[in-house]
């Protein structure tokens, strides 16, 4: 579903002449193909859509940081110009989750796991990963599952 949304955005854009959409676009499905490959290496077909959200994520985390990089450089139409790819990329994942959400789910998948402790964070991460990429900020959650097992 998500890669047939991605090539019907591109076909629209490329149609409307929409060359910052287009660009955006481009990268995302290049990261998809570059995903595929070393899904293919790993004796998949190709990559999950987990692994496509969870890339696309990354995506809006380098802008980020590319973003406050150019505005500490007095830069602002090149950070710009990443809020724009920002804004592209969110189309295609889910809803976010909200704060409250993301407590829940992470509570959930405690339970499910048996984490007991900070030994099993990489459980935790590992099932919010699997559950919910594209959804929730694992940066965010990160400290939240910190608090949930003692580690604050």
């Amino acid at each position: 579903m998500l890669r047939d949304d991605l090539q019907k955005a591109l076909k629209e854009s490329m149609l409307a002449h929409d060359t910052a959409t287009t660009g955006a676009v481009r990268l995302i499905i290049a990261g998809m193909k570059e995903k595929d490959v070393d899904a293919r290496g790993k004796g998949q077909e190709k990559a999950s859509d987990a692994e496509l959200l969870s890339m696309m994520q990354g995506m809006i985390k380098q802008r980020n940081d590319s973003i406050k990089m150019f505005l500490e450089g007095n830069r602002p139409e090149l950070a710009d110009k990443e809020k724009a790819e920002i804004a592209v990329i969110e189309r295609f994942l889910p809803k976010q989750m909200n704060e409250a959400e993301i407590e829940a789910a992470i509570k959930a998948v405690i339970a499910e796991t048996g984490a007991l402790s900070m030994k099993d964070m990489g459980k935790v991460m590992g099932g919010l990963k699997a559950k919910y990429a594209g959804q929730m900020d694992f940066a965010k959650a990160n400290g939240v599952v910190k608090a949930c097992l003692g580690g604050n």
